[in-house]
This record gives structure tokens, C-alpha cells and sequence, in this order.
């Protein structure tokens, strides 16, 4: 699983990403998960299976859910609270959920 999150500059979606690759290590998944920014989304597209948007960027959120539906990426855009999550495990089940219920353009 390749789990791509964005945001606007790639600081807050560097710690997203490290606190969901720690919670999926811990759980023996085999995830990856990297962070990007909105600027950088067509190239990284490319290379994942979900892409988890920031809550400061919901604005754009249809012209990601666009560029991600060509790709059969799914998209989640994340709770306000995302960065309260320390442990990355409430994140993780976001990706889950999103995952299994396989509804692309759904916001959790």
C-alpha cells in the first residue's frame, strides 16, 4: 500500500506521513508513506494507492479528487484534528476505512 499525503507546503504532511509508516510498522503492514504537496500531486500521483489531503486544503479538494479519479487513486480528505494524532493509528484507520468501502471521492 502506498499512501501519499499533501498538503500545502510538505512540513505538516512530513510528520502525517512518518506517524502512519510508524502506526502501519508497528501493526507488521507492509505501507508506505510519503509526503508531497499540492504542487507536486501530478507527479505523485503516479506512484500511489491513496492520497490523504489536509484539512487546510479542502478547498482544492475536487480538482484532486479529478486528478486522482484518472488514476484510480482514492482520496480522503483528512479531519481537522489529523495532527492531534500522534501515534498515526487513528490516521491508519482512516486508510482502512477508506479502503475497504472503496469509494474513491468519499471524505472521511
Amino acid at each position: 500500500m502506498r499512501i501519499l499525503v499533501v498538503c500545502g507546503a510538505g512540513a505538516s504532511s512530513t510528520f502525517v506521513a512518518q506517524r502512519v509508516r510508524r502506526a502501519a510498522l508497528e501493526r507488521g503492514l507492509d505501507h508506505s508513506a510519503s509526503a508531497g504537496t499540492s504542487r507536486s500531486l501530478p507527479i505523485d500521483l503516479d506512484t500511489a494507492d491513496i492520497v490523504l489531503v489536509g484539512p487546510h486544503l479542502a478547498a482544492e479538494i475536487d480538482r484532486i479528487r479529478d486528478a486522482a479519479a484518472a488514476r484510480s487513486v482514492t482520496v480522503v480528505l483528512l479531519p481537522d484534528d489529523v495532527f492531534a494524532d500522534v501515534t498515526g493509528t487513528r490516521t491508519l484507520a482512516l486508510v482502512e476505512e477508506a479502503l475497504h468501502v472503496r469509494q474513491p471521492a468519499d471524505t472521511i
